[in-house]
């Protein structure tokens, strides 16, 4: 390893990933082992996802990490244990351009810089754990040159969050929750990939972009502490689930997809209510979400719209083609339209070409909006202006990339500190 002060850097885009059938609930709190598997989407990294840059330099006297721009702690065990184990797996590194070399031992001794930011509000119940550990795990793997497959990766990347394991992949990933005690056979495996099913269109409603007041960590150990349902939906429920959704995905079967997914998401938030003291993710404006849903689904006879929610109150609606979820949207912001002075494009966030297609791209758009026929009873009338803080359009996407561009880098090449 030459002595000179170079700093050798590697930027990554980590996708966040949203369980269909959901993981609630650890057998093993420190390895971080789910009481049963999980099923998620990856969302498309274009619109919601993290980079992260990862950097080496002997000049570096201790590792240190930036989130959003503010600098935090590296000593928790979660992030300790994703550092320890990638250093472990790392190889031999040689930049002949800038004449940087690195042997496997010289990792134990170097430190890092990290740096990581979301496009999407964290710790609001749209996995940015998920998204960050994620793309830690494969920002660290690309620098140190760790010869590891994504399954692989992604049970160090599950030691940081749990959820973090299905985003080391694109499209339809299963997290198999395993039976060994050390954890190796708890990893993620790709399902299908994001072309599989490329006519879903997904509506994120974020309801909240606050932190929430119950953290999944603290609300899945008194869940397991103290539900009966929850133990009942480990061994009973889910692993039947997980078969029915694997031939829906392989089948592109939309309803017994979301059937699955609806059911699955209201079961998890029965658990939440069952803890004690009860958990509350979800709001009034969740609620009339669902009900929105249900009523739509049920007028067309097949189901158009599935819903899922995480541990928070935002609705994530996947809906079955792009015709439906134009109509979707057009619904959506009948009932929780922007507040007068806000811009549509701010509004409606990701891809908001659906705008045009949905006539809504003009100012006075949203005041012409005709009440879905098909919704007879009111669910709220058009006065919830406020409820939904915007939403966000989306799509099945991809997994895990190195950025090449420079530019992207959150470190500076020079100093390895924040741009």
């Amino acid at each position: 390893m030459a002595t000179e002060k170079w700093v050798f850097m590697v930027t990554a885009q980590t996708p966040t990933n949203i369980a269909v059938i959901k993981y609630w609930g650890k057998r093993d709190e420190a390895r971080i082992l789910p009481v049963n598997d999980s099923i998620s989407v990856t969302l498309d990294p274009d619109h919601l996802c993290t980079v992260t840059t990862v950097a080496v330099s002997p000049a570096f006297d201790r590792d240190r990490m930036w989130l959003n721009g503010k600098e935090i702690s590296l000593s928790g065990s979660r992030y300790q244990n994703c550092l320890r184990e990638i250093r472990s797996r790392a190889g031999d590194v040689e930049d002949k351009e800038k004449g940087i070399t690195i042997g496997k031992k010289d990792w134990e001794k170097l430190h890092l810089h990290i740096a990581s930011h979301n496009n999407f509000p964290t710790a609001a119940g749209l996995a940015s754990s998920a998204a960050g550990f994620a793309c830690l795990v494969f920002s660290l793997a690309k620098l140190m040159n760790v010869d590891e497959d994504p399954s692989h990766l992604s049970a160090i990347a599950r030691q940081g969050s749990g959820s973090a394991c299905r985003s080391l992949f694109g499209g339809f990933v299963k997290w198999t929750m395993g039976s060994k005690e050390d954890g190796s056979d708890s990893v993620a495996v790709q399902l299908a990939d994001e072309k599989h099913w490329d006519d879903l269109v997904i509506i994120i409603a974020v309801v909240s972009s606050q932190q929430k007041e119950t953290s999944s960590t603290s609300g899945m150990r008194e869940s397991v502490e103290t539900s009966l349902l929850l133990q009942h939906r480990a061994k009973e429920v889910v692993p039947k689930r997980i078969l029915q959704m694997e031939e829906a995905i392989k089948n592109r079967d939309f309803a017994s997809f979301t059937q699955l997914t609806c059911t699955d998401s209201n079961q998890f938030h029965a658990v939440c209510l069952d803890t004690s003291p009860p958990i509350f993710y979800m709001n009034d404006t969740s609620h009339r979400i669902i009900s929105l849903v249900e009523k739509w689904n049920r007028s067309e006879g097949t189901p158009q719209v599935a819903y899922t929610f995480d541990a928070g109150p935002n609705a994530v609606l996947i809906a079955r083609n792009r015709k439906v979820a134009v109509q979707l949207l057009q619904g959506l912001l009948y009932y929780f339209p922007p507040k007068s002075d806000t811009d549509m494009k701010s509004y409606v966030v990701g891809d908001n070409s659906i705008l045009k297609e949905a006539g809504l791209d003009g100012a006075s758009g949203v005041e012409n909006l005709q009440p879905p026929p098909e919704i007879k009873d009111n669910i709220g009338s058009q006065d919830q202006k406020g409820e939904v803080s915007y939403f966000i359009c989306t799509r099945p996407g991809k997994g895990p990339i190195v950025l090449q561009d420079q530019t992207q880098a959150l470190l500076d090449p020079e100093t390895g500190l924040p741009k």
